[in-house]
């Protein structure tokens, strides 16, 4: 987005910030490339939970088994309407690493949290039009199976369980205070970038990455700390995520045995790659590299923070990773 022309801003700032345009081209989709397949039992996986938690790196590495189909960056801008957008033959450069600065490389072919635009409609129009997107979006790959990363697909869980019963939920959790420095510094990262390129930050607004930056929106609402630029508000902002949602899903999932929880610091071990496989019935484990993730080095962290809320994240955690490996992981 840092790279693009005049024309592609102006088209993207067309297209995306238009919701009419996004839905007439995808009634023309439906015309022309649904074929009504039964897809409702398959087993789709959507990977959700708090950014900078591995959701990312867990995306490209199921994606690698070229089984899943998903939305790229060459859908852009044109999200709702996967097929219509392979007619603009985009060149593939060269991978380059993402804003993020932290290591991740695409190029147009990679897959991306996209789908939120499509999320980002009312209910009965999710309730109707899911399966339909999801075809399209298959058969432009012609694959079987769709594979989502979306950090807020958590609150649907039970929406989209209730339209597509087979699917796997891969809920990443990481260590509080490492995870709230990430954060913290993508926060101050990306409000500079914004600050400096205001299409990045209405590029990020349109496809609903509001996780830092200045259109930061809390996943919760702040209790004691406020400052986005305060480490403690990130360590806040991790227990009440994951307080809340682990509560909502010990009351509402329960009977779930499509919810499994990662813990990001164990995502470098091949056996515990391999028993998370084994868990989802992931049966195709040989065509992916086992060693796929890199070990998760410990920043040093220099800065103050609250030890009353990081000590109750972290038996929190610890409890977390006690009770969830893979003995027991389903919800």
């Amino acid at each position: 987005m840092q790279n693009y022309s005049n024309i592609q801003k102006f088209l993207h700032d067309f297209v995306l910030n238009r919701k009419f345009i996004n839905k007439s081209l995808f009634e023309i989709e439906k015309i022309i490339y649904l074929k009504n397949k039964n897809i409702r039992n398959e087993s789709h996986i959507f990977v959700t939970g708090l950014p900078r938690s591995g959701t990312t790196s867990i995306l490209n590495f199921i994606y690698s088994s070229n089984l899943y189909s998903s939305l790229t960056y060459k859908n852009m801008p044109f999200i709702l309407s996967p097929n219509f957008s392979k007619l603009f033959h985009k060149k593939n450069l060269p991978a380059k690493e993402r804003l993020h600065g932290d290591g991740i490389k695409y190029d147009i072919n990679s897959p991306e949290a996209l789908d939120e635009i499509f999320f980002n409609n009312d209910e009965e129009f999710i309730k109707n039009e899911l399966v339909n997107y999801i075809q399209l979006i298959l058969f432009s790959d012609n694959k079987d199976k769709y594979l989502s990363k979306n950090n807020f697909n958590f609150k649907r869980i039970d929406l989209i369980n209730s339209i597509l019963p087979n699917s796997i939920f891969l809920i990443p959790i990481r260590e509080p205070l490492q995870h709230a420095y990430s954060l913290l510094n993508q926060h101050l990262h990306f409000s500079q970038l914004q600050k400096q390129d205001d299409f990045i930050r209405r590029y990020m607004n349109y496809l609903g990455h509001n996780e830092f930056g200045l259109n930061h929106k809390s996943w919760n609402n702040p209790i004691k700390f406020k400052d986005r630029n305060n480490i403690n508000y990130w360590l806040e902002q991790w227990c009440l995520f994951y307080f809340l949602f682990y509560q909502d899903i010990l009351k509402n999932y329960e009977s779930y045995n499509s919810c499994f929880f990662i813990i990001y610091e164990e995502l470098a071990n091949p056996d515990y790659i391999k028993k998370l496989l084994e868990k989802i019935n992931f049966h195709q484990g040989e065509n992916l590299n086992l060693n796929y993730f890199k070990n998760s080095n410990k920043k040093e962290i220099n800065i103050d923070y609250g030890e009353d809320i990081y000590g109750n994240a972290t038996d929190f955690y610890k409890k977390f990773k006690d009770k969830y490996t893979f003995n027991n992981s389903s919800v």
